[in-house]
């Protein structure tokens, strides 16, 4: 791990902290912590399961961090595990024994994911009402498993898909408007297959909505086709999205396609989802390896949402605060929150939320002694870029200027990356293997 700090301290620091939150929600040992195993009954929850009592066990799953999951399952199961396939980002691959691990793009689908997703729906449906079927799911899993609906094809997906990420479109509301597109997506790949299900989640979305983590390929879907409408009207994307998009939707809402599959249906008899770790886990262990260096940690939020810029305003406030009356935690303060900003991409950058929320943070905290804020994405890659995040401090406005930048025309731009790359700030980590939502820290020594 990387962490571009002059201050050796500081920067040790920081690594301890971000270590701690990943290590609290690494996918291999979430598994193990989650699914027990006495002989051949498998626990997980409330739920047991006797191997005995079924044909074949298949794992199959999506997510940056399924193929990490797989392996741990792999170790559990043992020889009672007969095949599997997960889709991973490129770069997330990890050795296995049995399961098949298929790399894809992500954001944006791409054909290898489309690939992947039809060997995993035939997988899936080829399974009888005696199998059992293990789904391994992670932050990511919608882009990776592009499985477009009769009638669409995957550019229309990527285009669709473009739009809505460049929107400020919340992930609630851009895989609403995916699940209506997908043929495994809001349901779908529970009601695709006979088998007995269990999915096995790691969340990367605020309060564990099973509907939105991965668009919800096994869970109820509570939204509709009139939803999905809704929403590129919201953020004036109908008329720019493919027609076919736009066809499809209009004829679901005119009952001609077939809604998701709702609550109580009967597919869900049959499942079990189950979350397995979150942001709230990543953050209490930052905050306990916080308190164990000597600091004051005060979580703010495991739900912080919104544009990346105005989160960052509210940690600058914060951050003044601190400085001049010792409001609401005194030094050595460690300010804690998670969540998954947004940013409405009007410029032509390079970038992500958590760059961005870094260089406006910078911003706001000019000029202002002892105090460090950074922003990580868990998964280790912001946006289309090689960084997880940035740390700043009062002087990286000042060196920005020195070395002729201006900063906020930057983040008009949305143009942070280049902004780190000459200043300094950049945390590399490279993929970690997990992904649950970002964390957001405030550091006042």
């Amino acid at each position: 791990m990387r962490i571009g700090v002059r201050q050796p301290q500081v920067r040790a620091l920081l690594t301890r902290l971000l270590k701690a939150g990943l290590n609290a929600v690494d996918p291999a040992q979430a598994v193990r912590r989650s699914v027990r195993r006495v002989g051949t009954i498998i626990q997980i929850g409330r739920h047991q399961y006797d191997l005995r009592d079924y044909a074949r066990v298949v794992a199959v799953g999506a997510g940056k961090a399924s193929a990490r999951m797989g392996t741990a399952l792999e170790a559990l199961l043992g020889t009672r595990l007969a095949t599997g396939l997960v889709v991973v980002k490129y770069g997330h691959s990890v050795p296995t024994r049995m399961i098949e691990v298929v790399e894809a793009g992500h954001p944006i689908p791409d054909r290898a994911g489309q690939k992947g997703g039809t060997r995993l729906l035939r997988l899936v449906r080829g399974l009888d009402p005696n199998d059992l079927l293990f789904v391994l799911l992670s932050g990511g899993a919608s882009g990776l498993l592009p499985a477009p609906a009769p009638g669409l094809t995957l550019a229309d997906k990527q285009k669709t898909t473009q739009f809505l990420i460049r929107s400020g479109a919340t992930i609630q509301e851009i895989n609403t408007v995916r699940k209506h597109l997908s043929a495994i997506k809001g349901g779908r790949l529970a009601a695709a297959t006979p088998a007995r299900v269990v999915s096995l989640i790691l969340s990367d979305v605020m309060g564990d909505d099973l509907g939105a983590i991965g668009s919800g390929p096994t869970a109820p879907d509570q939204t509709t086709y009139a939803d999905a409408c809704r929403i590129l009207r919201r953020y004036r994307l109908w008329e720019n999205v493919p027609a076919r998009i736009r066809a499809r939707l209009a004829q679901g809402v005119r009952g001609i396609h077939e809604e998701t599959p709702k609550p109580g249906s009967p597919p869900f008899r049959r499942v079990q989802n189950q979350i397995i770790g979150n942001n709230g886990a990543a953050v209490e262990a930052v905050a306990q390896a916080a308190r164990r260096s000597g600091f004051r940690p005060l979580v703010l939020s495991t739900s912080l949402i919104g544009e990346a810029k105005e989160a960052a305003k509210v940690f600058g406030a914060i951050a003044r605060e601190i400085v001049t009356s010792g409001r609401p935690v005194r030094r050595p303060a460690c300010i804690i929150a998670g969540g998954e900003l947004t940013v409405t991409v009007r410029g032509r950058g390079q970038g992500g939320r958590t760059q961005e929320f870094g260089l406006a943070a910078a911003l706001d905290i000019a000029g202002l002694p002892k105090v460090w804020i950074a922003a990580f994405a868990t998964d280790g890659t912001d946006g289309p870029t090689d960084a997880a995040g940035a740390v700043v401090d009062g002087q990286t406005v000042p060196r920005a200027q020195r070395v002729g930048l201006i900063p906020h025309e930057l983040l008009l731009e949305n143009n942070a990356y280049p902004f780190f790359k000459k200043v300094g700030g950049h945390i590399i980590t490279g993929p970690t293997g997990t992904n649950v939502n970002d964390l957001y820290l405030l550091i006042a020594p």
